[in-house]
């Protein structure tokens, strides 16, 4: 039997840890429940993606420069000329498959800085190409945001229109692609893919000495419609976090310092500066793996990212989201610390420093309801799971079927092989 052929899309190995954890979940999804597919990735990274997953990879776009502002007449020619290369190489590349998945990301969302011809446009391809060829496209826990950028919008919708199977790591998202005049009756929600990672090794024990307290920090300018003011935001956010640090320090705790993308590192070298303390440290990390490993050993997390705070609540820390997009108040909620939020446009440190009090004196309590979330969170990717292989991998009829016995009593069923979403 020829085995099946499966792409993963997007932007993997690109530096951004949230993406990458992501990918890892669903490869190992495929690697124990159909461990004779073969996979290979179109991603940023391919390189890394090789390197660190095992799997053949071609880079996402022909123009090395895709993500780098032009400026210069060559350089804007250069990335026009892309695009259409692009079209004929993803056409080609989702031809080989018959099946393609986009694993978890904000594929479907604008909260943060985002131009229509870059990310939205490689999926349109994707999904166009998906539909022409037959090729099976799944987009599978998602996030999505309304957006206000027309051209953005027209190719996320019609993206979603012409995946072949969608799912969503929240309502919220599911709620915004239907106002964009997509049916979601047949889109289920289950929490984001990362929970699907192996859960890290228990913290500092009741008693013992204490822990860290890790700060996700994060190269933070605003969204989509923040571009006048990405500056001043920026700065509120820096000053405001490195203050929280500094005032941590001088009450004696450890801070370590967290990031999620390869573009927070300037964020830490700016605190780290300004504070100038031993107790404060940057962690080095590759993976969500080792995200989880440091908030699983610290007292209590304030993050930033979406992926630090899947990471902490995974890991069952108490957390503190300084929350930059409706996708992490929904994360916040759903596993039962709605109370622990703070707008990461308008850091107060004092604030802040208040909140971060109350979540430590509630922390017994927290880790409670963590532990129960995390059980019912392991259920829902489970069904996830078992969905993803029903609508992608239907049955295969038996390469050398029986002659009909006349002993048989019953009519064998079909299941027969799944419709494409609209």
């Amino acid at each position: 039997m020829t085995a099946v052929r499966v792409g993963v899309f997007g932007l993997l190995g690109s530096g951004n840890l949230g993406n990458d954890g992501s990918l890892e979940a669903v490869l190992g999804w495929l690697r124990a429940e159909h461990p004779g597919a073969a996979v290979d990735a179109l991603c940023g990274g391919p390189e890394i993606v090789t390197a660190r997953y095992g799997i053949p990879a071609t880079r996402l776009h022909w123009y090395r420069g895709e993500y780098r502002t032009a400026s210069r007449a060559r350089a804007i020619a250069a990335k026009g000329a892309g695009k259409l290369v692009d079209a004929f190489r993803t056409a080609a590349w989702v031809r080989r498959h018959d099946v393609v998945i986009v694993p978890g990301m904000g594929v479907l969302e604008a909260t943060l800085p985002l131009r229509p011809w870059g990310f939205p446009y490689a999926l349109f391809l994707l999904c166009a190409s998906g539909r022409l060829f037959g090729t099976r496209v799944a987009l599978v826990g998602v996030g999505a945001a309304p957006i206000a950028a027309r051209p953005t919008r027209a190719l996320v919708r019609w993206s979603a229109r012409l995946a072949a199977y969608r799912s969503y790591r929240d309502d919220q998202s599911r709620d915004a692609i239907r106002a964009m005049g997509v049916d979601t009756s047949r889109d289920a929600v289950h929490p984001d893919l990362a929970f699907a990672l192996p859960a890290p090794a228990a913290g500092t024990a009741p008693g013992g000495p204490p822990g860290p307290v890790c700060v996700g920090v994060m190269d933070f300018h605003g969204g989509d419609e923040d571009r006048a003011r990405a500056g001043e935001i920026h700065r509120r956010y820096l000053d405001g976090t490195t203050r929280f640090v500094r005032a941590l320090a001088e009450d004696g705790r450890r801070v370590r310092l967290l990031t999620g993308d390869a573009c927070d590192d300037a964020v830490v070298g700016a605190i780290l500066d300004a504070v100038d303390s031993p107790l404060v440290t940057a962690a080095e990390t590759a993976s969500l793996g080792d995200l989880m490993k440091e908030t699983a050993s610290a007292d209590a997390v304030v993050a930033t990212r979406y992926h630090n705070l899947v990471c902490a609540l995974k890991a069952g820390t108490p957390t503190l989201a300084l929350s930059y997009a409706a996708k992490s108040d929904a994360l916040m909620a759903r596993m039962g610390l709605d109370a622990y939020r703070h707008p990461a446009r308008e850091v107060d440190a004092d604030r802040l420093l208040e909140q971060f009090r109350e979540l430590e004196r509630h922390a017994d309590q927290l880790r409670r309801t963590l532990a129960e979330e995390n059980l019912a969170v392991a259920r829902s990717l489970t069904e996830q799971f078992a969905a993803l292989t029903s609508a992608l991998f239907p049955p295969a009829a038996p390469a050398h079927p029986r002659a009909a016995d006349p002993a048989r009593t019953h009519t064998p069923t079909h299941t027969p092989t799944p419709r494409k979403a609209p």
